[in-house]
């Protein structure tokens, strides 16, 4: 497996951008500089993130999220 991201990647297995392959690889988040350890979907290109909002729920008992812009750096975290 290469070390290239996807431009998008969501934790949620029903989303069209979810990779397990890639997110069994222990994957981290820098959001703005800062490590996020609530992230639930990311886009590079368009620079947002979508993060859980509290401890919400939607009608489908999905995390409630909120989209936030700014520059995202994600990274393996098994790798040295």
């Amino acid at each position: 497996m290469s070390d290239e991201f996807p431009d998008r990647l969501s934790v949620d297995p029903n989303s069209p951008y979810y990779n397990a392959d890639i997110l069994a690889r222990d994957v981290g988040i820098r959001f703005k500089g800062i490590e996020k350890t609530n992230v639930e979907e990311y886009c590079i290109s368009e620079g947002w993130v979508r993060v859980t909002a509290g401890n919400a729920k939607d009608r489908h008992g999905n995390p409630l999220t909120i989209k936030v812009h700014g520059p995202v750096e994600p990274y393996f975290r098994d790798k040295k």
